[in-house]
This record gives C-alpha cells, sequence and structure tokens, in this order.
C-alpha cells in the first residue's frame, strides 16, 4: 500500500499554503506530502468566488485567531507577493461613517490598534470630498494596508513551489473515509478522472490535515473511531456580487460600517486587478451550495450602495458571481473565531483540522499554515 508523511485534504488557498509552508521547513522538506482535491483543478470553490482583498486586520476581537493570524499573514503576503512579482495593488480602504455613525467608526478605529494595527487615519468630509469626489459620508477611516490581489496567480503560486519541492497533487480525488491504524491514518479515497469509471484508491500516512473548506465538517464525520463532538455546525453563508458598467467611481475600496455581529461588511465597492468595479457580497443563509446571482437583488443592492454614492444607477449593475462562506455561526449569533483544532482538542495525534475558514482567510493563509506547522510538531 503506497504512504506518505502527509495528506492535505482541500486544494484551496489554506491548503495550498499550508502545502507550501510544510514543503519549504525544515522538518517536511524531505517529506512526502499528498494535497487532495475533489475539484477538476485547485481553488474552485471558496477560494475562487471572493473579493481578493487583501485585510489589514481591523474589525476582529482582540486576542481571536482572525486578528492575529490576519495581522501577521498580511504581512507575509506582501513581502511573498513582492518576492514572487505576483500581481497586486495596495488601494487602501475607506470605511465610511452615515451621519451618526461616528462613534461606531471610532470604535473600529479603537479595536483596529488593538489588533496592533495602527496605520488607520481619520479622515473628515472636508478631505473626503478632495480625495473620493463621488463618495458621500461624514467621515472614514483609511486603511493605507489594504489592497487586492490576482489570488488566482497567487495559488498557482503557492502549488508550484509545492510541487517543485516534491509534493503530489491530486485533483478529482474524494476523501471517502479516514480511519486511525496505529500510528497512520488509512485514506480511502475515490479516484474520478474517468467519469465512466470511479476507482477506490487507500493509502498511509503519517500526518492528516482536512483543510476542505466547505466540506470539512462532512469530511470530518467521516474519520471512524474518533470523536466528531468538537466538530462545529456549518452555516452556508452566500454572498452576490453586481459588477459596474462604466468608469470606476472611486479609488479605493469603499466599505460601509459593518452589518451588526460582523455577519458580513456590507456591501462594498472593490475594484478588481483589471479596474472593474463591482459591489458586494450580500449576506444569505442558505441550505445547500447555490452559485446563481438572483438579478431581482439589483435594486436593493443599489439602495444599500446609494448610502455612500448616490449616484448609482440601478441600470448599471448585472450580475456577476457568487460564493458561499463556510460559517460556523448562524443568522443572528456573533461572528465566530476560525477553528483549527489540533491533538490538544480531539486528542489524536498527527490530525489538525480546520473549520470556518472564511474571511481574511485569503490574507491570513501564510500565517495559517505556520500555525498549523506548529500544532504538528511533535
Amino acid at each position: 500500500m503506497d504512504s506518505f508523511d502527509v495528506c492535505i485534504a482541500g486544494a484551496g488557498v489554506v491548503g495550498l499554503g499550508i502545502a507550501y509552508q510544510l514543503s519549504i521547513s525544515e522538518r517536511y522538506r524531505s517529506k512526502s506530502i499528498a494535497i487532495l482535491d475533489s475539484e477538476s483543478d485547485f481553488g474552485r470553490v471558496t477560494s475562487s468566488r471572493n473579493s481578493e482583498v487583501i485585510h489589514a486586520g481591523i474589525y476582529y476581537p482582540e486576542n481571536s485567531l482572525k486578528a492575529q493570524l490576519c495581522v501577521e499573514g498580511k504581512t507575509l503576503l506582501y513581502e511573498f507577493l513582492e518576492k514572487n512579482t505576483i500581481p497586486y495593488k495596495k488601494t487602501g480602504k475607506l470605511i465610511v461613517a452615515q451621519k451618526g455613525e461616528e462613534q461606531e467608526l471610532l470604535e473600529i478605529k479603537m479595536n483596529a490598534e488593538r489588533n496592533q494595527v495602527t496605520d488607520l487615519e481619520w479622515v473628515d468630509q472636508e478631505k473626503l470630498r478632495s480625495i473620493e469626489p463621488n463618495l458621500s459620508a461624514t467621515a472614514a477611516l483609511h486603511s493605507p494596508s489594504t489592497g487586492i490581489i490576482d489570488s488566482h496567480t497567487y495559488m498557482k503560486k503557492l502549488l508550484w513551489y509545492a510541487e517543485d519541492n516534491g509534493a503530489y497533487f491530486a485533483p478529482r480525488t474524494q476523501v471517502d473515509q479516514v480511519e486511525k491504524v496505529g500510528r497512520n491514518f488509512l485514506v480511502t479515497t475515490k479516484l474520478m478522472q474517468n467519469p465512466r469509471k470511479e476507482e477506490t484508491y487507500k493509502f498511509l500516512c503519517n500526518e492528516f490535515i482536512n483543510s476542505a473548506g466547505l466540506n470539512a465538517q462532512q469530511l470530518a464525520r467521516k474519520m471512524i473511531g474518533m470523536d466528531t463532538s468538537n466538530v462545529p455546525a456549518l452555516y452556508l453563508c452566500k454572498g452576490d456580487y453586481f459588477s459596474f458598467s462604466g468608469k470606476s467611481p472611486f479609488k479605493h475600496l469603499i466599505y460601509p460600517i459593518p452589518e451588526k455581529n460582523y455577519t458580513g461588511l456590507g456591501i462594498h465597492s472593490t475594484i478588481d486587478m483589471s479596474g472593474q468595479t463591482r459591489f458586494g457580497p450580500d449576506t444569505e443563509y442558505i441550505d445547500q451550495p447555490d452559485y446563481e446571482v438572483d438579478p431581482r437583488k439589483m435594486d436593493a443592492f443599489a439602495s444599500s450602495i446609494a448610502k455612500y454614492f448616490p449616484e448609482i444607477d440601478p441600470a448599471q449593475l448585472q450580475p456577476a458571481y457568487s460564493g458561499v462562506r463556510p460559517k460556523i455561526s448562524g443568522p443572528g449569533s456573533i461572528a465566530a473565531d476560525f477553528s483549527i483544532q489540533g491533538p490538544n482538542t480531539h486528542g489524536v495525534e498527527g490530525l489538525v483540522q480546520l473549520f470556518g475558514m472564511e474571511s481574511p482567510a485569503l490574507t491570513a493563509s501564510l500565517a495559517i499554515a505556520k500555525y498549523v506547522e506548529a500544532m504538528l510538531k511533535p
């Protein structure tokens, strides 16, 4: 039976970040690493359906994993992008307040400072008019370290490094079962390379990392003989995006005051690497993954956008794409932190499971990878 030192289930940005980190580390440099994904290629699900924003670490609760790993990950990510000439832009971001929301803006600034984000600048209404004449707001926070990224090229480079260092990537490979056998894991997979003939393939590995994103909880419950009481519930939260026709009205990314409990960051204005403006995402809890954008949302989007961009014409909005966040907090609940569970949580040596890897997981991906590596060290 084939055997690997490490198996990583899930080739989204987090799984690829972990594969990259292990492949360059002293402990794992000479070890065999298998990266599995049920899709036809890497990053086909959550990692390819987001705003592609490099976050600063502003909103998350003090001492949370999201705050810690976002702030650390942002620095690591910018260094990686520079070193590898991967496209990105430090566009900066404005979090804008309407009349009566200035106190909330101040509280956001104080929270950011507790998270060691110390570069936020208070912008008054007069200065806002000069830097963003199309923007309507009474005040704003300027985050100069927020940016945008070509996430596909970033993920492609992570995989390139991992494979160049000996890792093996197996797309169209679905993990059906994981069983602890002695000091190893027996992994049973279904190979879906040939649509007419599915094959079963079993192998052993010393360490297993569940980074399956939307499927992480389902995979965790396929682990024979392992306690699943620590596996959090999964809540699918859909976010739609609409593209904007015409010249971009803004130079910066524009964010309203976040939704209550930080379920989402509000329908914001972002720019992609080609300069195209898009608005979104909204938040809609759903029962099954669904990536159709409902064009009937156009007027609701326009109404939200008009609070900071009064000149918006609903006819300028076209359905673009949607994504589904793997949340571990339900509707009306306070936003949950990342859940990264190692042996101290579940008692199984060599096993790490990652749940709720929504934003800012892209920004934090390299810091998450270091965190996971540290969990695996004997």
